[in-house]
């Protein structure tokens, strides 16, 4: 690490300070997340929540249907541990944050049973064979991190 002031006829009093700061930190996800990643840790289900009024299955779960505003926190249903790709990208930049090695696909998953995609990890599929409309299984790890991860990802039916 260094330091770098500024110069003397600076009269802002800046200074410059290089280096690397880790900042460790945790994410309560909430009573619905909680629910939702317990169910995925000891039960391996995918939980959503249905609006009462609307009908809509949402998942990750939400306390608001968002289409008509209805509160939906209590109204869980179980979701199938199958969907269809709608959406991917192929991760290719490096960051310690990231959850696979790169390059990666990143799917969003429309459940059966549910009207919102999942954003997941797709593996056993080639780069060039992945497409929209292809049928996916979830895959749960074997290790729990009780995190989203403890579905470890999404491969082809």
């Amino acid at each position: 690490m260094t330091t770098m002031t500024c110069k003397k006829e600076d009269t802002t009093n800046c200074f410059v300070f290089e280096g690397k700061m880790a900042l460790p930190n945790q994410y309560f996800v909430g009573r619905l997340g909680s629910k939702f990643i317990i169910a995925l840790r000891d039960k391996k289900k995918i939980l959503g929540l249905k609006c009462p009024k609307c009908k809509k299955t949402f998942i990750p779960p939400r306390e608001y249907c968002h289409f008509c505003q209805t509160k939906i926190d209590e109204n869980w249903v179980e979701l199938g541990n199958e969907g269809v790709l709608v959406n991917y990208t192929i991760v290719r930049y490096l960051g310690k944050h990231l959850p696979k090695k790169v390059p990666y696909i990143l799917g969003q998953i429309k459940l059966k049973g549910a009207d919102t995609p999942l954003t997941h990890i797709v593996e056993g599929v080639d780069f060039k064979d992945v497409r929209i409309g292809m049928k996916l299984k979830a895959v749960f790890a074997a290790k729990t991190t009780n995190t989203l991860l403890d579905l470890d990802h999404f491969e082809p039916l």
